[in-house]
């Protein structure tokens, strides 16, 4: 069994899943705030900034763990903090202007995970092809213009899409979160592994 090393493999953050799912949220929010989110509100420079909050953290977690896994844990937490700050404004998104939400049985939320995106273009395409059967029946088989208008359709759509993506970096984060933690507990930080390193070398001595 090799020696143990006092600075272990670490910053392998672009391998992630969650790393990569959040960059895509990143990437959906900022075409989303530019099309349908005034500029100079407040609110389009929170929702970005909350989506890049998501994946830089990540990324410096994962920097941060070579040296101290309390750390690396902490900014996890931040990047799930703001995720979830970002999901908020998405739903007051959708509820302030009275669309709908969808439920989560929704078999639209299923279509998007199953379609395994990776690019904020891949995302706009699905958008596209569920307005397109959305723009002929609404749910329920409700004709459009009994619904709302086609206008309202589309950021309908494309928010509860970002919302799925959001849920999906949650998941994965929450999971990353009770690793790191298990991980901390059973073996500590760069203190307590230098002390191991110490003593195994003086007892090979």
């Amino acid at each position: 069994m090799g020696r143990e090393a006092l600075i272990p493999s670490h910053g392998g953050y672009r391998k992630l899943k969650s790393f990569r799912i959040a960059q895509l949220c990143y990437d959906v929010t900022v075409r989303f705030c530019d099309r349908y989110v005034d500029k100079r509100s407040r609110t389009h420079d929170q929702m970005v900034q909350a989506a890049r909050s998501g994946v830089q953290n990540i990324a410096e977690g994962s920097k941060a763990s070579g040296t101290s896994k309390k750390m690396e844990l902490k900014l996890t937490n931040v990047a799930r903090a703001s995720l979830e700050e970002l999901r908020l404004d998405y739903e007051d998104y959708l509820r302030q202007r009275r669309l709908r939400r969808w439920p989560d049985d929704d078999p639209r939320r299923k279509g998007l995970v199953a379609r395994r995106c990776t690019t904020a273009d891949d995302v706009a395409g699905w958008v596209r092809e569920i307005h397109g059967q959305d723009g002929l029946n609404g749910p329920g088989g409700q004709s459009i213009s009994s619904m709302k208008s086609i206008r309202s359709i589309y950021p309908e759509i494309a928010a509860n899409a970002a919302l799925v993506l959001i849920g999906v970096a949650c998941a994965l984060l929450d999971r990353q979160i009770q690793a790191q933690a298990r991980a901390f507990e059973e073996e500590g930080g760069f203190t307590e592994r230098l002390h191991r390193i110490r003593t195994e070398r003086r007892r090979s001595r």
